[in-house]
């Protein structure tokens, strides 16, 4: 047997790149092991094919507005499907091309399923390979219930979906979790009779009752939304059933929306000796990625924790420095933010709603204060057609520091950075509203918003900015 390797990297999506940036800036003693496409799931099968399947979505629907703007003739617009997905999979394409060119690593990277025999060996392809570091990204598939792979190819996932000629006329979307909530919106306004199922009260990421209202209700404008039910399906003449107990529907297609699974099985994780979870997972320090105090290091979907791009990237970046190092480091992780592209856009910024509660019924020193804006009447909002949606922002109610926030707003994935850069600075209400807001914009809501939570808290001046009051008139708040 060789001698051993410094790294090999198991798998080769968002976080297996971002840790081989980092191994081979440092050494040329690695691997890269990759079971299956190369590339990405974000740009093969998840963010921008669906970002793209969603412009297109809503660049349709905006012709339902031109009416009111005294614009005609969108009437006479229509929707070819099967040129919508063309293009999706020509520029996913160019994506999927472009994080390739990252992976070339030449015969330091193989093809093939890796098995782990302890914490420094790793089998592939029947060789082994020794190491004194091992990354572990190999990322997540889609869900889907064992029961309905009898349904052949009319079971669909993200991993499928961009794939098909064309589809429909009618489809069923279970789960409405992020995904799930962009693709039946999508889907809706493309021209598809859309049935969205889910057995979860909340859609979106979205955990602030009020919100959740609201933005269900903005759905249901749009397609079908049946919540709360367990679904089975069941072949019939015309199509698939869907049921949750409640309603049916029979369908063309259903798209399985009910979240991703840790790519574990084989993998031999039960060699290192840790106790795994209920999921095949052993314990991992979030911050340093290491597998027990082991010379393991597991980053990105695998691990179950923040399965969102930026994260995936940041895990196997901290993977990828501590497999190269005499001692693994600690680092402090990022402000949480989640965004879904549906509209208005829903996004979660910092801790949210729940996590708020939690925390506050625990203690009373964790009480905070909400401050609200509705954007069925904030101006510019309504200028452009957009007067609708909602903003919550979170505050200690002590100190007034900014603790997260959570919405469903028009341009809401810009609002929901500038708050995740205000929660990373520890901003305070006073603080964010000493900015300045410029005349008419959406950010003007934010405003509103903060000044409903400063209402709410110890006023420290009789004379600031930060309490200078509204108009009371849409045409100037």
């Amino acid at each position: 047997m060789s001698a051993p390797l410094d790294v090999i990297i198991i798998g080769a999506g968002s976080a297996g790149l971002a840790a081989l940036r980092e191994v081979r800036k440092r050494t040329d003693s690695y691997l890269i092991v990759n079971d299956g496409p190369w590339g990405t799931t974000c740009a093969r099968v998840g963010c921008m094919p669906s970002k793209l399947l969603i412009e297109a979505g809503n660049a349709f629907h905006a012709g339902s507005k031109l009416e009111a703007l005294g614009i005609h003739g969108a009437k006479h617009l229509s929707v070819d499907l099967p040129a919508v997905l063309q293009r999706v999979r020509s520029m996913r394409d160019r994506f999927v091309e472009a994080t390739l060119r990252s992976t070339d690593a030449g015969k330091q990277a193989i093809s093939g399923r890796a098995r782990l025999l302890d914490a420094h060996r790793v089998e592939v392809n029947g060789v082994i390979h020794q190491a004194r570091n091992i990354v572990v990204a190999t990322g997540s598939r889609p869900v889907v219930p064992e029961a309905w792979l009898a349904f052949g190819d009319r079971i669909l996932t993200t991993d499928t979906l961009f794939e098909q000629p064309t589809l429909g006329p009618r489809i069923a979307v279970i789960g409405l979790g992020a995904v799930g909530s962009e693709m039946a919106q999508a889907l809706a306004r493309l021209g598809l009779e859309v049935s969205a199922f889910s057995k979860m009260p909340t859609v979106a990421g979205l955990s602030d009752p009020q919100l959740n209202e609201t933005l269900i209700g903005l759905f249901k404008q749009e397609f079908l939304v049946l919540l709360g039910g367990e679904v089975q399906l069941r072949e019939v003449a015309g199509g698939i059933e869907v049921s949750d107990g409640q309603s049916t529907v029979v369908v063309d297609q259903v798209l399985a929306a009910l979240g991703r699974r840790p790519n574990v099985e084989h993998m031999g994780l039960d060699t290192l000796g840790l106790e795994l979870d209920d999921k095949g997972l052993p314990p991992v320090d979030p911050r340093s990625m290491q597998v027990g105090d082991l010379r393991v290091f597991m980053a990105g979907d695998v691990d179950g924790d923040r399965s969102l791009l930026h994260e995936a990237a940041d895990e196997g970046h901290i993977a990828g420095l501590n497999a190269m190092a005499e001692e693994p480091h600690r680092f402090q992780r990022r402000t949480r933010l989640a965004i879904a592209f549906t509209q208005p856009n829903a996004a979660v910024v910092g801790r949210n709603h729940a996590a708020l509660l939690e925390r506050q019924k625990a203690s009373a020193e964790h009480a905070f204060v909400t401050g609200c804006v509705d954007f069925a009447d904030q101006g510019r909002a309504r200028v452009a057609q957009r007067g609708h949606g909602r903003l919550h922002v979170y505050a200690d109610k002590a100190s007034g520091r900014l603790l997260g926030a959570e919405l469903c707003a028009p341009d809401g994935e810009h609002l929901a950075h500038l708050l995740a850069l205000a929660v990373e600075h520890r901003l305070t209400v006073a603080d964010l509203l000493g900015m300045p807001f410029y005349h008419p914009v959406l950010e003007e809501g934010l405003r509103t918003a903060l000044r409903g939570a400063a209402s709410q808290l110890p006023r420290l001046s009789d004379s600031d900015l930060a309490a200078c009051g509204a108009y009371g008139s849409n045409a100037l708040d």
